[in-house]
C-alpha cells in the first residue's frame, strides 16, 4: 500500500530536525568546551600570584595564634614564659614554644612530655619524633616537618630571656612596637621543641639582601597581639628598638 504523503512529510520534518537538533547540541558543547578553556587560561596568572599572597595569609595567621596563646599565657601564670627552662645545673630543657601546647589545642601532645627532661631525652621520643603543631609551620618553610621558623628573640631586654620569665608590666615601650615572636627564613629552622631561638646579632643582621621566609620580608607578632610584615629595608636602628621592651631605642 502506498505510503500516506502527509506521513512521508512528516518523517522527513522529523529528519530535519532531528539533524538540526544533533549540530545544534553539538556547537553548543564545544562552545562550553572553549568557554571553559578560555577561563581556565585567564584563571591561571590570577592562581599563580595568588598562591603566595595566601600561604603569607595562612603565616599571619599562625603568628596570631601564637600571640593569643602567650597572651593566654599570662593570664594563668602573670607572666610570659621564659625563653626555655631550665634544670638544677642550668641545662636548658624545653622552649616556650612547648609550655605554650596546652593554649594552642595541643594538649595531648604536652602531656606526653616530660618537663622535668631534656626535650631531646630518650623519654620524650615520642613528642620529639612528632611533627610540628600547624600553628608553627609556616607555609613557605622548607625544612622538616618536625622544624619551626617561628622565634623568639632572646636579650636580657628583651620579652624573652634565658631561663626566666618575663612580666607584661616589664614593658613600658608601647606594646605595638615591641615584638614577641618573628618568623625567619628556613635556613634558620630549628626542632619546634629545641630551646633555640634568635639572638639580638641575628636579628641586627638582617638586610635587604638576606634570606626572608616571604618575598620582601618577614611576618612577626607584637605584644599587643598584632601581626604585621616587616620590610626588608627595615634599618638596624629601627629593628634595635622593635626588640627592647624598655628604651634603648637608638
Amino acid at each position: 500500500m502506498a505510503a500516506n504523503p502527509q506521513s512521508r512529510v512528516v518523517a522527513n520534518d522529523l529528519k530535519k530536525r532531528s539533524g538540526f537538533t544533533f549540530v545544534k547540541a553539538l556547537i553548543t558543547f564545544l562552545f562550553a568546551i572553549v568557554t571553559v578553556g578560555l577561563l581556565a587560561l585567564f584563571l591561571m596568572p590570577v592562581t599563580r600570584s595568588a598562591g603566595p599572597a595566601a600561604r603569607r595569609s595562612q603565616c599571619k595567621n599562625n603568628l596570631k595564634q601564637i600571640a593569643l596563646a602567650l597572651h593566654d599565657y599570662v593570664t594563668d601564670y602573670s607572666v610570659l614564659p621564659p625563653a626555655y627552662t631550665v634544670d638544677a645545673n642550668g641545662k636548658p630543657l624545653h622552649s616556650w614554644r612547648t609550655l605554650i601546647l596546652p593554649y594552642l589545642g595541643a594538649e595531648s601532645l604536652y602531656d606526653k612530655i616530660d618537663l622535668t627532661k631534656a626535650w631531646d631525652d630518650p623519654a620524650n621520643a615520642e613528642a620529639y619524633q612528632a611533627v610540628a603543631f600547624d600553628a608553627c609551620r609556616c607555609p613557605e618553610a622548607k625544612c622538616p616537618a618536625t622544624h619551626t621558623t617561628y622565634m623568639a628573640i632572646v636579650t636580657s631586654n628583651s620579652c624573652f630571656r634565658p631561663a626566666e620569665p618575663r612580666s607584661l608590666s616589664d614593658v613600658t615601650d608601647p606594646q605595638s612596637e615591641t615584638l614577641l615572636v618573628v618568623e625567619l627564613h628556613s635556613d634558620q629552622a630549628v626542632h619546634w621543641m629545641a630551646p633555640l631561638d634568635a639572638d639580638e646579632k641575628l636579628f641586627l643582621g638582617l638586610g635587604p639582601n638576606s634570606k626572608y621566609a616571604h618575598n620582601g620580608g618577614m611576618n612577626a607578632a607584637f605584644v599587643d597581639g598584632r601581626v604585621l610584615f616587616l620590610e626588608a629595608s627595615l634599618s638596624t636602628d629601627k629593628r634595635r628598638a622593635l626588640i627592647s621592651i624598655s628604651g634603648n631605642d637608638n
